[in-house]
């Protein structure tokens, strides 16, 4: 009877670890830089490395790339950013549909799903529940110029650098516009 319990319990854990893996379905990626398709080539080529993704369809007019996550994966944006990075191109801009499952951002627009820390900067105080599209506004995944003016705006210690204390660790938190 023990090991029954113990192979339910097993399985429960396993199981909900795969459902929270994905939290990111799909994402519309901009590259600025790219001037040729020989370009936009090296950029999927150098994204395709990433084992989270499972397709990605270029747009070269709008220098644009959408891609869709692999449902059993957990997606690291900032894994993204340095391949378009190795690549030799930078992120413009990176909107991405979230799956939040009664995510609570508290009164500082702070939110922790999973393993990933979100800080809102335009949310506060509410649950966030199914699929909410969201730009990432960090550092290098917006225009230098964007990125300066925000930053001057934004009460938000760890803005600057992407780390922030939370629970009493230091660690990486993504910040996010709805």
């Amino acid at each position: 009877m023990k090991t029954i319990k113990s192979l339910i319990i097993l399985s429960i854990i396993l199981f909900a670890g795969k459902v929270s893996a994905q939290q990111i379905s799909s994402a519309e990626l901009q590259v600025t830089g790219l001037t040729c398709s020989m370009c936009s080539q090296a950029t999927e080529k150098s994204l395709r490395t990433l084992d989270f993704i499972g397709n990605i369809e270029p747009d070269l007019n709008r220098n644009i790339f959408v891609l869709t996550f692999k449902q059993d994966k957990s997606v690291n944006i900032d894994q993204i950013k340095k391949k378009v990075q190795d690549a030799g191109f930078s992120v413009g801009n990176l909107d991405a549909v979230f799956n939040f499952n009664n995510t609570k951002v508290d009164d500082k627009g702070l939110a922790i799903a999973g393993t990933n820390v979100y800080q809102f900067l335009n949310t506060k105080d509410k649950t966030l529940n199914g699929p909410v599209k969201a730009t990432v506004v960090d550092k290098d995944f917006i225009s230098g110029s964007a990125f300066k003016k925000r930053a001057a705006q934004v009460r938000v210690d760890s803005y600057k650098s992407g780390i922030g204390t939370v629970n009493g660790k230091k660690t990486r938190i993504y910040h996010l516009s709805i």
